[in-house]
């Protein structure tokens, strides 16, 4: 069995979503027991693959037996460990904010645990056709998610993400092609080879490089190919706004890392160092736009969205400074934001559903109203803005030294002015719930003249106004997210050596 833990980390996912629509034929109401089971069969494959990699290094699988590079290859490292880990973590927190939140459905739990197929195959595969098709599958499982929605507006926002997630998987695909003809192969390894022996200045490798980079750029959503992003986070159920928030942008700035290191190398980016500064004008032209837009917002679940283009622009900038200080504080970067993020969406949620509450204007007091979730929020605020001692810190801190150590100044000053910005937002939000004149009345009162105050009072698109009341389970869940938000920092050391054991050619 522990020769075989890649490949049953995709494959219990992927039978466990099935089991859903078989148990519709008796009960509506299985899908959950049945997701929980799965994660926490996959979360124990997590810790023995974990144990195998910190042991025994670098673990590799072929699917079949086929000989690689002929078959399929599956391959866990330090970086992909860690990915595999926060994707069962993540998932299992979601679940338990959905016990009460919802939906409730078997279909929704189907499609939660095929999204978690598709990301577990994006994190493991050794080979970029593969990649392909379980970036399909992501993309396919999101979209249904996000269109679970009651509003019609979710169902739009669904149409909007197919859209321009199908472009960038299209993109991706041409560039597959690109690079099968000028290696002959789709095996990661094999394929790092042959392109340096075709030469990074030919014209079908650095085509294959702008077209698979630029693919996946708009699956992380930067800027401008972020616009399928506000509206998905905003209309989905809150349930959905966590998982997708913390675990599919977050995935494809990994695939994009390993396209980055697995495939083209930093010998690429060094040789081309026009192919190195298009992708870092890329990303500090993110950091910028996305901070600039989320603090233009009044509604918190889109100011969270924006924030979020903004913070993937930064680890994507981390990644292509490409030193090993860069590239730890990168990785530090993407598990805290996935963390932070998730938490920040399920508290939101939370928030809306005791209050009403959905924008900056009607956050105004609602401290003293929702006193754990607003708590758990500023928390992880602070975390996302970069204070000491939160996670969110050390992974900016990571990346502006690599920075400086390489003379990249445009992202030093880009990490500095984003850092400004985030405060700006979110320190204004916390001014809201804590110091603010309260805008919405408890139920029953009114307002000074006789008229009872109802900002915020409708549910957004996409939320279900049925289901208000919060569990003891979800304020755990955005308590324990600030928590992490904290105590992860504690658990940097050990990343930092992990990821120095299993990428020597990186990061020794």
């Amino acid at each position: 069995m522990i020769d075989h833990l890649p490949v049953l980390l995709v494959v219990l996912p992927i039978v466990g979503a099935a089991v859903p629509l078989v148990a519709s034929l008796y009960t509506d109401r299985a899908g959950w027991t049945i997701a929980l089971v799965t994660m926490l069969g996959h979360a124990a494959l997590a810790g023995l693959l974990a144990r195998e990699v910190r042991t025994g290094g670098v673990l590799s699988y072929a699917v079949g037996g086929f000989t690689i590079p002929y078959g399929i290859e599956l391959v866990v490292d330090g970086l992909s460990l860690v990915v595999v880990l926060l994707i069962s973590a993540i998932t299992l927190g979601v679940l338990a904010y959905a016990r009460h939140a919802g939906p409730h459905e078997n279909t929704f739990y189907s499609q939660l645990l095929l999204l978690v197929t598709g990301l577990t195959g994006m994190t493991v595969t050794g080979d970029v056709f593969n990649l392909y098709v379980f970036l399909e599958i992501t993309g396919l499982a999101a979209y249904g998610l996000v269109a679970s929605g009651r509003e019609a507006s979710a169902a739009v926002a669904a149409l909007k993400y197919l859209i321009v997630g199908t472009v960038g998987a299209s993109l991706y695909l041409l560039g597959v092609g690109y690079a099968l003809a000028a290696t002959g192969t789709l095996n990661m390894a094999d394929m790092s080879e042959k392109l340096a022996a075709v030469g990074y200045d030919s014209t079908l490798v650095l085509t294959a490089f702008g077209l698979m980079v630029g693919g996946l750029t708009v699956k992380v959503a930067l800027f401008p190919l972020h616009t399928w992003q506000p509206d998905a986070y905003a209309n989905s159920p809150d349930s959905v706004s966590a998982f997708i928030s913390a675990l599919v942008s977050t995935v494809s700035a990994y695939a994009l890392a390993r396209l980055l290191f697995s495939v083209f190398t930093v010998e690429f980016l060094t040789a081309v160092p026009a192919a190195r500064w298009a992708l870092i004008a890329v990303a500090s032209v993110s950091i910028v736009a996305g901070s600039a837009l989320a603090v233009s917002q009044s509604s918190v679940q889109r100011m969270l969205a924006y924030s979020s283009v903004s913070q993937f622009g930064l680890v994507i900038a981390g990644f292509t400074v490409a030193t090993p200080i860069a590239v730890v504080g990168a990785t530090v970067h993407l598990v805290g934001h996935a963390v932070m993020k998730g938490g920040l969406f399920a508290a939101s949620g939370i928030i809306e559903r005791e209050t009403g509450a959905t924008t900056l204007g009607g956050y105004a007091g609602m401290g003293s109203r929702t006193p754990l979730a607003a708590g758990a929020f500023a928390i992880l605020a602070l975390g996302m803005v970069g204070v000491p001692p939160a996670i969110g810190f050390v992974g900016k801190w990571y990346i502006l030294v690599g920075a400086i150590e390489t003379e990249m100044w445009p992202v030093v000053a880009v990490l500095l002015a984003s850092t400004l910005l985030t405060l700006a937002y979110f320190a204004r939000l916390g001014e809201r719930l804590y110091f603010a004149e309260p805008t919405i009345r408890e139920e029953g009162a009114v307002a000074d003249g006789g008229e009872a105050v109802t900002d915020d009072l409708r549910p957004p698109p996409g939320r279900d106004p049925s289901n208000a009341s919060v569990s003891t389970g979800m304020l755990v869940v955005v308590v324990v997210a600030a928590v992490l938000a904290v105590a992860l920092t504690a658990a940097v050391p050990a990343l930092e050596q992990l990821l120095t054991e299993t990428l020597p050619p990186l990061l020794q």
